[in-house]
């Protein structure tokens, strides 16, 4: 594969990191990655200026709230135990209350007072109470999936769940964030596993993606699963019938299948982004018997284009693929069509290193110089939009820029027969390198996903956790901040893993 360069601007070859102002003299944030007790009684809050009266509705969050159990320690910040957080709003006062998700993993630790269930980071140690061959053969044992669904509320069919990336979310109860019940993706639909950021279109059916695996190969699917039916409100339980594999798509290198968190979808499209965070599935198999981690085993590799597949969401069918320079993607802006182009808006990297650098010894470093190196060595999340020409065919000619709209300075080249590689837009100027990048972007979700939109808020990174709020004009890249320099926001760090779901009601018509 030919390694394709990125945008032609001289300024985006400069690794982010780089051409973000370097940090001195940071602050620990220790205090923010450690345990804290459940609040599970709502207790009223300080509000400092004035909540409009038309807020009213319950913010939720969930993230990692225990990091130890007995003498066992976790090793990343994702492997912490599951809390759900509840802002309850109403009359521009605020209630909080917290609950630990009672997940098998939470209830396991918590009879044993020791780690038992692996996590991302964390290899649970075999039984000490086994003999030595039972502890030795455990070795060989595949490590069971967690529900520790610590990364983001989800809704489907009407049902509030919590959910990580594995193939098991949690139902809960939205209002006393009571656990409910443990629910097997693949009890439904032939997925291993599935991402904590589906959509959800104007009808109510939800689409999300996960892997499958087998004699075939290794598979990205598609997933929908369609609207409530009359009979959801009348039965208290999991509901995920209905739900379909609608498109697979094939692993570019089966042995080596990319790590993805989300994907893009418009109103008649769904691009996944085959990026180069690789999974090594032979390490996989190899790290188990040696006593590592799963996160060791992904690898950021260069070496490898970033694939954009094209599917259609109502026929399932693979269009197009696009390819452009290696970079990886946490988390979507926006995505719509304009004129037979597919406009893409994300937050991108060009290290993806940094997922597996979110230990605790890392983020628990001293003030000062330790923390300032760890900062000014992780890479910057920048927006970028990315702009794909629908009407690709054979008679499409080669070697120029086949975007024709004059608004969009991203392009797109046929080089080669079934090959298109793009080069992107910069989507902001230079104000936002003050601020460290962004990241877990925001829209006005209902009125404006997989359509032509304005604004996106996001949170700014001068630290290793948020510091400030931002609303982008997408139109002018004019950058408004709300900037709190001596903390990180607790809502971006130790509370929540991606703060991308809100449920505020009539908060969306007035943004």
């Amino acid at each position: 594969m030919q390694l394709i360069n990125g945008c032609s601007c001289a300024l985006c070859s400069v690794p982010s990191r780089q051409r973000c102002p370097q940090a001195s003299g940071l602050e620990t944030l220790a205090t923010l990655v450690s345990s804290v007790e459940e609040t599970p009684d709502p207790i009223p809050t300080t509000v400092q200026g004035t909540i409009p009266t038309w807020i009213n509705g319950s913010f939720l969050r969930n993230g990692p709230a225990k990091f130890e159990f007995g003498e066992d320690r976790y090793v990343h910040w994702f492997d912490g135990m599951a809390m759900m957080h509840r802002f309850h709003i109403k009359d521009g006062n605020v209630t909080y209350s917290s609950r630990f998700l009672r997940s098998d993993s939470y209830v396991k630790n918590t009879e044993k007072n020791r780690i038992v269930m692996s996590e991302f980071g964390t290899l649970a140690l075999p039984d000490p109470c086994k003999n030595i061959f039972a502890r030795f053969f455990s070795r060989f044992q595949m490590p069971e999936a967690t529900d520790n669904a610590s990364v983001n509320f989800v809704k489907y069919k009407g049902d509030y769940y919590v959910s990580t990336e594995t193939n098991y979310m949690r139902r809960i109860n939205p209002q006393s964030l009571e656990t409910k019940e443990k629910v097997d993706w693949t009890k439904f639909v032939a997925v291993n596993s599935a991402t904590a950021h589906p959509h959800y279109d104007q009808d109510g059916a939800t689409y999300n993606m996960g892997n499958s695996y087998g004699k075939q190969g290794f598979f990205y699917n598609i997933v929908r699963v369609p609207p409530p039916d009359e009979t959801a409100a009348k039965t208290d339980c999991a509901d995920l019938s209905g739900a379909e594999v609608i498109c697979s798509i094939p692993a570019a290198e089966p042995r080596k299948p990319s790590y993805y968190h989300s994907f893009v979808m418009s109103e008649n499209y769904i691009v996944f982004v085959e990026q180069p965070i690789k999974l090594d599935l032979l390490k996989f198999m190899l790290y188990r018997i040696q006593g590592k981690s799963f996160h060791k085993v992904m690898t950021w590799e260069p070496k490898y284009n970033t694939i954009f597949h094209l599917v259609n969401r109502h026929t399932g069918k693979v269009g197009q693929e696009y390819q452009c320079a290696p970079m990886f993607t946490l988390h979507q802006i926006n995505a719509y069509e304009d004129n037979g182009f597919l406009v893409m808006d994300m937050c991108c990297g060009d290290d993806g290193n940094a997922v597996g650098e979110f230990t605790l010894e890392n983020i628990r470093r001293k003030s000062g110089e330790e923390m300032d190196k760890f900062y000014n060595d992780l890479c910057r999340n920048l927006p970028r939009r990315y702009v794909l020409p629908l009407n690709v065919d054979e008679q499409t000619p080669l070697d120029q820029n086949l975007i024709s709209l004059n608004n969009y300075t991203a392009t797109a080249v046929k080089t080669k027969p079934k090959e298109v590689v793009l080069t992107h837009e910069e989507l902001h100027d230079d104000t936002l390198l003050q601020y460290g990048g962004l990241e877990f972007p925001q829209i006005n979700y209902t009125q404006y996903n997989g359509r032509p939109y304005r604004y996106f808020y996001s949170c700014g990174f001068g630290h290793v956790f948020s510091d400030s709020l931002l609303k982008m004009d997408v139109h002018t890249k004019e950058l408004k901040v709300s900037s709190y320099p001596t903390c990180s926001l607790p809502l971006t760090a130790s509370t929540c893993l991606c703060n991308d779901f809100y449920s505020l009601k009539n908060l969306q018509n007035k943004l």
